[in-house]
């Protein structure tokens, strides 16, 4: 089973993965977490997510090889999130072809997988080269996740709709 929580940024799709990732768990999902601390606000976001799951996963903390992670897993794991992991995957120098291979690879597998990603493709088309190829990117990727997702999510302003 393959499920994905899509929606724009504080829409409450993470709450939402994580509730529908402890209910399908087998024993004790892991929390797979992408997110690199870059900054103070980045390290509050961090703490406020960690304060929301409490007890509820077992958390690793993996910014590039999600694949080895997935695999090595013996239930269910919730990706939080796609979209911070594809900003690492552009910053340490991969390219769309890359991260595409590492989300075809995943799907692969016949394990249990919760993706969460932002939907960044609902704005406008930006002046500066790098976020164009982030959104781009993300745009594409996230059609790629969806089409092999059993159940795809969108979530706004906490509420998600099942859309598939």
């Amino acid at each position: 089973m393959k499920a994905l929580f899509i929606g724009g940024i504080k829409s409450g799709k993470s709450f939402l993965a994580e509730q529908y990732a402890i209910k399908n768990a087998k024993i004790k999902p892991i929390y797979l977490a992408t997110t690199e601390f870059i900054d103070s606000e980045m390290s509050e976001r961090i703490l406020a997510h960690k304060q929301q799951r409490k007890n509820s996963f077992t958390t690793l903390e993996e910014p590039l090889k999600l694949n080895s992670i997935i695999s090595q897993s013996n239930d269910l794991v919730l990706i939080e999130c796609l979209s911070m992991w594809i900003n690492n995957m552009l910053y340490h120098g991969f390219d769309f072809t890359d991260i595409r291979e590492e989300i075809k690879n995943i799907m692969k597998q016949e394990k249990d997988v919760v993706f969460v990603l932002n939907d960044v493709g609902s704005g406008i088309i930006l002046d500066n080269e790098l976020a164009r190829k982030y959104i781009d990117i993300s745009g594409k990727i996230s059609q790629v996740v969806a089409h092999e997702c059993d159940e795809v999510f969108h979530v706004i302003a906490g509420i998600g709709t099942k859309i598939k």
